[in-house]
């Protein structure tokens, strides 16, 4: 398994988070201490990365752990440079609309990708 550390960081808990790319199973992949706790799988064309698919452990969840997946992911795509991301996954359609910081990754408007799933933003608390 060819798998890279990208980020670690302790929780508020006094867990350890660390963030793996996995590049033979094409994802990321976040941790908590020694645990696999979740992960965002990718495809790749040229010159783009599409994130299809996140999870966390339904155990896990409410610990903020797919917020920091995705923070970390998309600062790798950006220091890996010359890739646009496509997000196909509504999480990650969802996480890259709440953070205009990352839409200069975008290989399209976030507009599209938002109707591309057709995420019903008044359900979520966001703009209509």
């Amino acid at each position: 398994m060819t798998s890279t550390k990208i980020a670690e960081t302790t929780a508020s808990t006094g867990e350890t988070t660390r963030v793996f790319h996995n590049t033979d199973l094409k994802r990321y992949e976040i941790w908590l201490d020694e645990t696999k706790v979740g992960h965002a799988d990718y495809s790749v064309r040229p010159g783009e990365i599409h994130f299809v698919h996140t999870e966390v452990d339904p155990a896990q969840q409410g610990k903020n752990l797919a917020a920091i997946l995705m923070r970390e992911t998309l600062e790798d795509v950006r220091e890996a440079g010359n890739t646009k991301v496509v997000p196909v996954c509504s999480y990650v359609v969802r996480y890259m609309e709440r953070h205009p910081d990352t839409h200069d990754l975008l290989l399209n408007p976030i507009e599209d990708a938002v109707a591309a799933c057709r995420i019903d933003t008044k359900k979520f608390g966001g703009k209509a």
